[in-house]
Parts: C-alpha cells; sequence; structure tokens
C-alpha cells in the first residue's frame, strides 16, 4: 500500500514550523483517538498514519532526511507499533489533557496549605477616617487544635501510613487494549490523596486538625483612610493545615457621610450661612471645623459663595506628611420676614445710596440686555 506524504497526512505546508506541525497533529490526535472512537478500525488505522507521520516531521534529523529522500529514508525509524508505547510522556499527557480537561497525574493533598483569606467589614464615623481608630473586632475563623496542636490525631497516638496506597496517595489501575497497556491513576479513597491514615482521631477537632473559634484582633486604621479602603491585616485569617501559613485578614472599610463636611482628596469642604448685615459690614464669623470651632475675618462686601481657607484643617494625609486644608463657603441669606422698622430702615438705606426703589430692578435687567445685544439701535 502505497503510503501519503507526511504533510499532506497532517494538513500542513512543507516549510511548516515545528510549532504548526504539533499543533496539527493535537488536532487530528484528539480527532482519531482511539478511546474516543472506540471499535472504529477505520480511524485507529488514520491514527496510527498521523502518529507516525509526526513522528518523523517532529524530529528535525528524520525530517530533513524525509525531505531529501522521502518514504525511503523513513524504513530504519517509523516503523513498529504505534500504539501507547510510542507516545513520549509529554505528549501523551497533553493529549490526556485535551480528552479529560485535567493534568494525567492526581495532585496530592497530603502536604502543608496555606489558610484561607478572610473579610471583615467595618463602618466608622468622618471622623475616624480623618484622624484613625483602633478597633477591637471578633473574627470566627478555623484556628489550629489546641488538643492535637493541628495533627488530628489523639495526644500519644500518631498517624499511619496508609495501607491501601503505602504512602503514595495513589491508586493504580491497569487496563490493556488494543494498542498497549493503559494505566490509569486516581487519587487513594482511603486516605484521600494523603498517604497517610489516622487511627486514634483527636475528640476536640475530630481528626481535621482545627476548630471553629471566635479571635478579638486589634485593627489599626491609620488616619486618611477613604470609603472604600481595603486594609490587609497579615497573618489574621484561618490558620494553615498540617503547618501551611496562615491567610490573611482583609478590613474593609466604609465611611458614614457627614452632615456638615464633604471630603476631595485631603480636603474638607462645608457650607456656613451669614446675614447679609455681617456680609456688608464684614466682622467675625465662628466656622465649625474638625478640631472645633474656630473664627474666621470676613471683609466687608463679602459676597454669597465666596471661599475662605483655613490651612491645616482637613484630613491626614495617608500617605504623606501633615493635613489637607478646610474650605468654607459662605451663604449670605436674605431674611424672609421683616417687620415695619426693618423695612423702613432699608428703604432709608436705599434713599441714601441713591437707589430709585421702583426702578433699580428694571434698570439692572435693562442694562444686561443692553450689554448683550450691544447696545440699542441708531
Amino acid at each position: 500500500m502505497t503510503k501519503r506524504d507526511y504533510y499532506e497526512v497532517l494538513g500542513v505546508d512543507k516549510n511548516a514550523s515545528p510549532e504548526e506541525i504539533k499543533k496539527a497533529y493535537r488536532k487530528l490526535a484528539r480527532q482519531y483517538h482511539p478511546d474516543v472512537n472506540t471499535g472504529d478500525k477505520d480511524t485507529a488505522e488514520k491514527f496510527k498514519e498521523v502518529k507516525e507521520a509526526y513522528d518523523v516531521l517532529s524530529d528535525s534529523q528524520k525530517r530533513s532526511q524525509y525531505d531529501q529522500f522521502g518514504h525511503a529514508a523513513t524504513e530504519g525509524f517509523a516503523g513498529g507499533d504505534h500504539g501507547f508505547g510510542d507516545f513520549g510522556f509529554g505528549d501523551f499527557e497533553d493529549i490526556f489533557e485535551s480528552f479529560f480537561g485535567g493534568g494525567f497525574r492526581p495532585r496530592r493533598s497530603g502536604g502543608p496549605q496555606r489558610g484561607s483569606d478572610l473579610r471583615y467589614d467595618v463602618i466608622i464615623s468622618f471622623e475616624e477616617a480623618a484622624f484613625g481608630k483602633t478597633l477591637n473586632v471578633e473574627i470566627p475563623r478555623m484556628e489550629k487544635c489546641s488538643k492535637c496542636q493541628g495533627s488530628g490525631a489523639e495526644p500519644g497516638s500518631s498517624q499511619e501510613t496508609c495501607p491501601q496506597c503505602k504512602g503514595s496517595g495513589e491508586i493504580r489501575y491497569s487496563q490493556s487494549t488494543a494498542f498497549g497497556r493503559f494505566i490509569n491513576v486516581k487519587a487513594c479513597d482511603r486516605c484521600r490523596g494523603e498517604g497517610t491514615i489516622t487511627p486514634d482521631p483527636c475528640t476536640e477537632c475530630r481528626g481535621q486538625g482545627r476548630i471553629k473559634q471566635t479571635k478579638e484582633i486589634e485593627v489599626k486604621i491609620p488616619a486618611g483612610v477613604e470609603h472604600g479602603s481595603r486594609l490587609r491585616v497579615s497573618g489574621e485569617g484561618e490558620s494553615g493545615v498540617k503547618g501551611g501559613p496562615p491567610g490573611d485578614l482583609y478590613v474593609i472599610i466604609s465611611v458614614r457621610p457627614h452632615e456638615v463636611f464633604k471630603r476631595r482628596g485631603d480636603d474638607v469642604y462645608c457650607e456656613v450661612p451669614i446675614s447679609f448685615v455681617k456680609a456688608a459690614l464684614g466682622g467675625e464669623l465662628t466656622v465649625p471645623t474638625l478640631d472645633g470651632q474656630a473664627k474666621i475675618k470676613i471683609p466687608e462686601g463679602t459676597q454669597t459663595d465666596t471661599y475662605f481657607r483655613l490651612k491645616a484643617k482637613g484630613v491626614h494625609r495617608l500617605r504623606g506628611m501633615g493635613r489637607g486644608d478646610q474650605h468654607i463657603k459662605v451663604v449670605v441669606q436674605v431674611p424672609q420676614k421683616l417687620n415695619t422698622k426693618q423695612k423702613e430702615l432699608l428703604r432709608e438705606f436705599a434713599h441714601e445710596s441713591g437707589e430709585d426703589m421702583s426702578k433699580i430692578d428694571e434698570k439692572s435687567i435693562f442694562g444686561k440686555f443692553k450689554n448683550a445685544f450691544g447696545g440699542s439701535k441708531g
């Protein structure tokens, strides 16, 4: 029977790279593998053909001789049984993973394992976020059993080698097929892949080596944290297994909104009402700050929405020195109810200022229109 060209078998060009050849081979091997096409002789023959072509083209020396002499060059190295025995371990493992989606050997679970990380949510006030705070929180977590010290065995007893797997943690099953012998490996069901068993388990933790406990932990919240900040407390998660390191504790910060202050970065903002008399005449104004009350000077003729700054009265900088500033916006309040005497005084003030109360509004409005449209028409 005439053999097909190896490049044609794999469906690649003669100038194909080793990566392209391997990719084509894996695709065809998955398609024609005997375990996928049980009892189909045609696919079994195609699988042999694909494997033979790959054996030659994947080897640079064999490929060079094949390119020069064709199939005549392969008689010395391309024959024989092309069942499982011809697979290199790496190739066979690649195909096994393609079929079954996992590794070729079961993973031992008997070694040390790191403990799980834990999360704790805490709500703090605006001031606590600005200046920092130390909290004592109670964390339920898995702790190393104090009775057996994490071994899982009753004190005075010890773990023994699993008699079923002889300490290997795995069981091998041999299956013979028409294409060779297939070795199946799985975790030992008696020791669960650990290789050891505990004949006399600890009565406190029931052989688990850990028990559920609640521990009080001191958490230092640094000054300057923001809403949504995440703090890591190293080593305060759950205890590790079989001597593994503990996990970490992550504290998630939520900051309650403040009735007066708002924060932008490290600066603090607030609004303070001011009477129109003080805005006009000026004077001192008492304002709230994170440190208590403070006084600022209001100059004569201050307009509404004017900002004043108090240096270093903001939030402590989380990653730096010093504090931000506080920005105070004054809002001039116009009284809504005036008695007769107050109204008369205001009219007198307007008269002294040369204002015509009947025309003051329309003068300002029509003046704006005049400026907007470039003056009156000529």
